[in-house]
């Protein structure tokens, strides 16, 4: 039974939607993810951003625990020691060199004419085996290539020891018969593993990756969302259900993916293309940012913040980052709702009762002090937390927009601390608030307490 590599290539298509980037918690749990579904391969976006995509491309290097790590080197002899810092952490990394192959892309892309970009491809992959010993070349637009270029070009790259080379049908439009040909053609003359990856534009591509199987490739290239490349899940497929038949099997976990690509889709990356709700801007906090930077990061966030505030949030952002690399935008929200905006509290909880069940409407009894008087309100709602932000209204004859609300275990076990966040709006700005307790209604509470505060605090 033949064993086909599977390379995951999601990150890098998801990469090319600039106007729906991924945050970086975002990747990070999509790279968890395709690890846990069995890929052999994780393939991220090249560094565009240098300073920014290294911390990126290190920390899901570290984070994958089963897969190899790739990442492209570019078109220069000076960006692939950039791709390996970016991978160098990995438990496998692998550099991945990418050059057009075709003399339309070739000469439109590069303006170089084939035997420059044999030279150029030559001393790119020898640059990158400085660095890594495993290195892999992909053939673009393989399928429009001249075939005795094309097969050229991939004997150099077997001969100066590459892993593994990809053909692909960067054009989408070919057929079964092609691609069997092709692969037929190919095979032959190399000695390194062949990937093939295929294209999904004319609905041909679990018909083509089962012609490059019987033609015999040793491993493939798919995506588990995106509209062009072959699907994760219709790839897991093509192997459970043909797999005997073709004497084939892969790592993909067939249950798994179908059990729970939907979930990953929806909660993994929200501001992924088709998702229905953005979960907030693209933001990116390290060690090496300013307050300046916090400051234009809040205002992304919708927070106005004096100076003082964003003093306040630098500290308690660097107390983070000696734990972890990097924030996004998720963290700096709790660091604005627990660091800055602090102010006396007017109102103080001192008791709450909650009743729900699903025969029952939800109620909660809240009680607060203000100046030594107590204050009570009864109301009900969707469940306790709504029932409770309802009563604390009742309580300050106060209604306020609440902008987003989220919650989180901070620890594990039973006995798990509670995180809330809540974001209220008043006259267009946004006030949020903090709560930590094991009961996660009391959390609740005590984040929109919080947050009311700081409306009262300035209204006065």
């Amino acid at each position: 039974m033949r064993r086909l590599t599977v390379s995951d290539c999601t990150l890098k298509e998801l990469a090319k939607d600039l106007k729906n980037p991924l945050l970086f918690r975002e990747k990070k749990a999509l790279a968890e993810c395709i690890d846990a579904f069995g890929a052999d391969i994780l393939e991220l976006p090249g560094a565009a951003r240098p300073a920014k995509d290294r911390v990126i491309s290190r920390t899901i290097a570290q984070t994958v625990q089963h897969a190899a790590v790739a990442i492209p080197v570019g078109f220069e002899k000076e960006s692939v020691r950039e791709a390996w810092e970016c991978v160098k952490d990995a438990k496998h990394p692998v550099l991945l060199a990418e050059l057009p192959v075709s003399t339309v892309q070739m000469e439109y892309m590069y303006h170089l004419k084939s035997d420059k970009m044999l030279v150029k491809a030559e001393a790119l992959l020898r640059e990158a085996k400085k660095y890594c010993h495993d290195v892999s070349f992909t053939a673009l637009d393989a399928t429009r290539a001249e075939r005795d270029f094309l097969a050229e070009i991939c004997r150099m790259a077997d001969g100066i020891g590459v892993s593994s080379v990809t053909i692909q049908d960067t054009a989408g439009d070919s057929d079964p018969e092609e691609i069997f040909k092709l692969v037929s053609f190919l095979r032959p003359q190399i000695s390194c593993a062949l990937f093939l990856q295929v294209s999904d534009k004319l609905h041909l591509a679990a018909a083509n990756a089962l012609a490059g199987i019987r033609a015999g490739i040793d491993g493939i290239k798919c995506s588990i969302t995106g509209s062009e490349p072959l699907n994760t899940a219709v790839l897991s497929d093509l192997v459970f259900v043909r797999g005997d038949a073709l004497g084939v099997c892969c790592g993909l976990k067939n249950t798994e993916i179908h059990r729970d690509i939907e979930t990953v889709l929806k909660s993994s990356f929200r501001s992924a293309p088709g998702a229905s709700e953005k979960s907030g801007p693209d933001i990116f906090l390290d060690k090496n940012s300013t307050l300046s930077d916090i400051s234009q990061a809040c205002e992304k966030l919708g927070y106005e913040i004096s100076p003082e505030d964003a003093g306040s949030v630098y500290d308690a952002m660097m107390h983070v980052l000696e734990r972890k690399d990097s924030v996004g935008a998720r963290e700096l929200e709790a660091l604005v709702a627990s660091s800055a905006q602090q102010v006396p509290s007017t109102y103080h909880l001192k008791s709450y009762v909650c009743t729900t069940g699903n025969l029952s409407t939800a109620m909660a009894h809240v009680v607060l002090v203000r100046d030594e008087e107590e204050l009570s309100g009864v109301a009900s709602g969707d469940g306790p937390i709504d029932s409770a932000f309802a009563a604390i209204d009742e309580t300050i004859g106060h209604h306020y927009e609440l902008d987003a609300f989220e919650i989180q275990a901070v620890t594990e076990g039973k006995e798990a601390l509670g995180s809330a966040l809540v974001r209220l709006r008043k006259d267009g700005k946004l006030y949020s608030g903090n709560g930590l307790s094991a009961d996660i209604v009391g959390a609740s509470i005590r984040a929109y307490i919080n947050a009311v505060n700081k409306i009262v605090y300035e209204e006065n």
